[in-house]
């Protein structure tokens, strides 16, 4: 049995998305019991040049959402960059994952040899699906994924691996 493109996608942004949604939980715990509102969380950046938290959340929403829709032949739904608390966030994670139920697996069948373009900056890439999912959306997925867990692990938020990688199907204790 071989591997599908919809399987090395859409599953994966699932389970990842619904783990950074406990570990958003974990932060709005982390700020009451610390007396501060957890929207300070929002602006802080790891560096003086990189995105502030909402942004990374939003961008890997973003990467899970456009690619699997253009890996599927379908133009990506557009979200407006509007949420300014945790809440709006946890919203865009739940939106994001109701637009991947949405997407049919069989559309995304034969995706690997479909030319992929997308907008950047001023310019247009192209690539195959699969250089494109495996070289462009998943690592930039990961990246802003693992930015925002390291900006709220940064900021004192009790989280760890597992809060990160969340539950991995198939797998069980022996």
């Amino acid at each position: 049995m071989s591997l599908s493109l919809y399987q090395c996608s859409v599953p994966v942004y699932e389970r990842s998305l619904n783990a950074f949604l406990g570990v958003l939980d974990k932060a709005e715990e982390h700020a009451k019991a610390r007396k501060f509102d957890p929207a300070n969380y929002l602006t802080i950046k790891l560096s003086p040049d990189m995105y502030p938290l909402a942004r990374q959340i939003q961008s890997f929403c973003d990467h899970a959402k456009n690619s699997s829709f253009r890996l599927a032949g379908q133009q990506p739904p557009v979200k407006e960059d509007k949420e300014t608390t945790i809440a709006e966030l946890r919203e865009r994670i739940h939106a994001t994952l109701d637009m991947l139920k949405s997407i049919d697996a069989k559309t995304m069948e034969g995706g690997e040899t479909r030319e992929i373009v997308i907008p950047a900056g001023g310019s247009k890439f192209k690539a195959d699906g699969a250089d494109y999912l495996l070289h462009f959306a998943m690592p930039n997925f990961y990246f802003h994924l693992t930015t925002a867990y390291d900006i709220l692990r940064a900021g004192g938020v009790e989280i760890g691996k597992r809060n990160f990688i969340g539950a991995v199907p198939g797998m069980v204790r022996v």
